[in-house]
């Protein structure tokens, strides 16, 4: 998963992901001690948790809008991308919420692990080396923000169908699961918008349901017990 949206020092704000590799494949924040993606399939948990727990690609319609918090990889906007592609639904729209961009290079051989995501990675990596953080693939819009998301999502105006809710696993950095922060992401769901998660812990679901959202348990991806989803009251 792309678990680099992490918060744990202001002063650090837009600076490059510090990275070691696993296996010579796997990249793992040394910040945070937690690696960008699951070990057991990157690509397979994306779509089990954050395409399958929002109901895509079903739901993609025109004008349909999907926010994140944490970048990382991208591999969570590149499986998305390819199910809108397949679903042929018009426009759509993808804003992550990023504390510690990777490099283009890093990204990159991140990706080799994920054919399938890297064969239509060329623009967006192309767009990243140029220091470009909004993109357009075919008609899929992304704007990957840059900054801590207490202050970059507060200010957002924008209102999403879909959270990808990616961050570090609350244990190593339980500020991005915040209840302010999830209040904020209430905040800036559309009516009958939708969230999904990796992590069931308690707090985490507490506030969602205090931000207005109805959440359940579900079961987790390849062994895991528990992920969370959530939806917003309205139509």
């Amino acid at each position: 998963m792309s678990r680099t949206l992490c918060i744990g020092d202001w002063r650090a704000m837009d600076q490059t992901a510090e990275l070691e590799w696993r296996d010579g494949q796997v990249p793992v924040s040394t910040r945070f001690d937690d690696p960008y993606f699951s070990l057991a399939g990157g690509l397979a948990e994306s779509r089990y948790v954050f395409l399958g727990g929002n109901d895509l690609p079903v739901r993609f319609a025109p004008g349909f809008h999907i926010a994140e918090l944490g970048f990382g990889t991208g591999l969570n906007m590149l499986a998305a991308f390819i199910a809108w592609r397949a679903a042929g639904a018009g426009p759509a729209r993808f804003t992550s919420f990023e504390a510690y961009p990777m490099t283009a290079g890093d990204i990159a051989r991140a990706l080799t692990a994920f054919p399938e995501a890297e064969a239509v990675a060329g623009p967006f990596l192309a767009a990243w080396e140029r220091g470009t953080r909004r993109f357009d693939m075919d008609g899929f819009a992304v704007e990957v923000i840059t900054g801590d998301a207490r202050e970059t999502l507060a200010a957002w105006d924008g209102s999403a169908d879909a959270w990808f809710l990616d961050g570090f696993a609350p244990a190593k950095n339980p500020e991005l699961w915040s209840e302010d922060l999830m209040a904020e992401v209430g905040r800036h769901t559309a009516p009958g918008g939708t969230a999904a998660t990796y992590t069931a812990a308690g707090f985490v679901r507490r506030g969602l349901a205090a931000a207005g959202f109805a959440v359940e348990r579900r079961p987790g991806f390849a062994g895991k017990r528990h992920m969370s989803v959530a939806r917003k009251d309205g139509v």
